[in-house]
């Protein structure tokens, strides 16, 4: 049998890709107005429309044990060997969950073979290392090959974004009251990057169109003597935008380069405008 992959759904991978390797996505939840939603059964539009004009501020909590233990029974259960990667264990339990999970699996399968990786950042900066480690399986590994495809990935990668205001930040306690207002009124945008598994700033410009320059040639220098594995534009609720950047580094890199949305569950704290890279390299 195969090696197949499970991931939770703030990997935001394409569609088809989930099908093509046949990844199990399980799903976090988000709570907006004392309801609570799975965050794959959202339309990311009316969400993002509902979340600002709601007092309250959305909240999310990582998948129902029941879902992991689904997801992983779904696998083995036919003779699988299983690698789980999560969002970043320091962002939420679902890494930590998984491991319980795991343990509880092996009580009615205990031939079964399964490795938890912790992908250390969201988005598709995990989804790479998702798609990578599908990759490797597809062509028959063992499961240590495709661990190793996993982890490989997590070191040469990075995920860059900037949002369009800092409204959210500071919502979700991510930023001070007097910083978010400082840098309304000064127009300073913070370039946002995800390092030890927690998201913290690259840098920081006067403007949006500043900032998207900055990501631009930070993922043209990082990719000048290394061979690039995978690159999208990831943004919330401005495709546009979003489709004008993937063109720019198209472009430059003569790659084609999609354009993904980021779902409730990362968007929440950063908030509707925001647009980003996810990539990585093979060397």
């Amino acid at each position: 049998m195969a090696v197949k992959l499970v991931t939770d759904s703030t990997s935001y991978i394409p569609k088809e890709l989930v099908e093509k390797y046949d990844i199990s996505v399980v799903s976090l939840n988000v709570i907006l107005n004392g309801k609570s939603y799975k965050e794959v059964e959202l339309n990311n539009e009316e969400f993002y429309k509902e979340m600002d004009v709601s007092e309250d501020i959305p909240t999310s909590s990582q998948p129902g044990i029941d879902d992991l233990v689904k997801a992983f029974k779904e696998k083995v259960s036919k003779g699988h060997d299983v690698v789980g990667i999560f969002l970043s264990s320091r962002m939420s339990g679902t890494f930590s969950s998984s491991h319980l999970v795991k343990e509880m699996v092996l009580e009615d399968y205990p031939n079964a073979k399964i490795e938890i990786i912790d992908s250390m950042t969201n988005c598709m900066q995990m989804g790479f290392e998702v798609l990578q480690a599908a990759r490797i399986a597809s062509e028959g590994r063992e499961i240590g090959e495709v661990v190793s495809a996993a982890l490989k990935v997590r070191e040469n990668s990075r995920f860059l974004f900037v949002p369009e205001t800092l409204k959210y930040l500071k919502k979700g306690g991510r930023i001070g009251g007097a910083s978010a207002l400082l840098g309304t009124i000064l127009q300073i945008r913070p370039i946002l990057t995800v390092e030890n598994g927690e998201t913290t700033v690259f840098d920081k410009v006067r403007t949006k169109k500043k900032a998207v320059e900055v990501i631009v040639n930070k993922v043209l220098s990082d990719i000048q003597n290394r061979e690039l594995g995978g690159i999208i534009i990831h943004h919330i609720n401005c495709e546009d935008e979003g489709k004008e950047l993937a063109k720019r580094i198209s472009e430059k890199l003569d790659v084609p380069v999609r354009v993904q949305y980021i779902g409730p569950i990362i968007g929440l704290h950063v908030g509707p405008g925001s647009i980003g890279v996810a990539y990585y390299t093979k060397k």
